[in-house]
């Protein structure tokens, strides 16, 4: 049992110290990062890969809405390496250990890649980890990865066979990461049950970031708790312009 883990575990038992935050939470934890993404000024706190895909919705509460036309849009984003086109990164924190809960839904009609992603321990565009969460699983799709100088890796041990976004459709996703294990989990609706194993301490701290490998979705309710975070700002990509 990972350490993370056992903490849950045992601070379920404990009980948290702020009733607000989620059961479970590990002892020590305490809320870091905190945005419903309600207003369009909550741009200011990202930076993207590309920020004219990013923009506010202001219906069904407020959120971050990644679209663009694949038809027509060129992406000016060419990382070295193969690995996702469009992202958003929490621009002025870096996360060790941490609990991310978040509400995600994808806009695009299902497909087997259909996904959205989450970046973690990113320390560079050439150095992360992401999560792609997708309606089918192969050896590109819905697995964890890293991208380490080269392209993407897949790291999994354990993966179920997809999920079922849907179209228009909120659902809670976590990620739970233990660097001194190594161990990352990520759940999807069910948050007593891992849909991804992965363990790997490739990257310790880094930024922390939600988008899609090339599809569309949509970003709601952001929490990251952990025992501290790093104030830094991310010294790459650019903010989405606040309309």
């Amino acid at each position: 049992m990972t350490r993370v883990v056992a903490l849950l575990a045992a601070s379920l038992l404990a009980g948290t110290a702020n009733a607000a935050d989620p059961a479970g939470l590990p002892a020590g934890y305490k809320l870091l990062y905190d945005q419903s993404f309600s207003k369009p000024d909550a741009l200011k706190d990202l930076v993207a890969t590309v920020p004219a895909v990013w923009k506010h919705g202001s219906d069904d509460g407020g959120y971050l809405d990644l679209a663009y036309d694949k038809k027509t849009f060129k992406c000016p984003y060419a990382p070295k390496h193969r690995s996702p086109l469009y992202f958003a990164l929490i621009a002025d924190k870096r996360f060790t250990d941490f609990v991310l809960d978040l509400e995600l839904q994808s806009t695009i009609a299902p497909y087997g890649h259909q996904d959205m992603c989450l970046f973690y321990g990113f320390t560079s565009p050439e150095k992360y980890y992401y999560t792609h969460i997708a309606k089918a699983a192969d050896p590109r799709a819905h697995n964890i990865f890293v991208v380490n100088d080269a392209d993407r890796t897949n790291i999994a041990k354990e993966t179920t066979k997809g999920v079922e976004w849907g179209r228009g459709t909120w659902h809670k996703v976590r990620l739970v990461r233990d660097t001194a294990s190594g161990s990352i989990e990520v759940y999807f609706d069910d948050l007593t049950k891992p849909i991804m194993r992965a363990t790997d301490k490739t990257f310790g701290a880094g930024y922390v970031g939600f988008g899609s490998f090339d599809d569309h979705g949509r970003v709601r309710n952001v929490k990251v708790y952990g025992p501290t975070a790093e104030e830094k700002r991310v010294g790459f990509f650019q903010p989405p312009a606040v309309k």
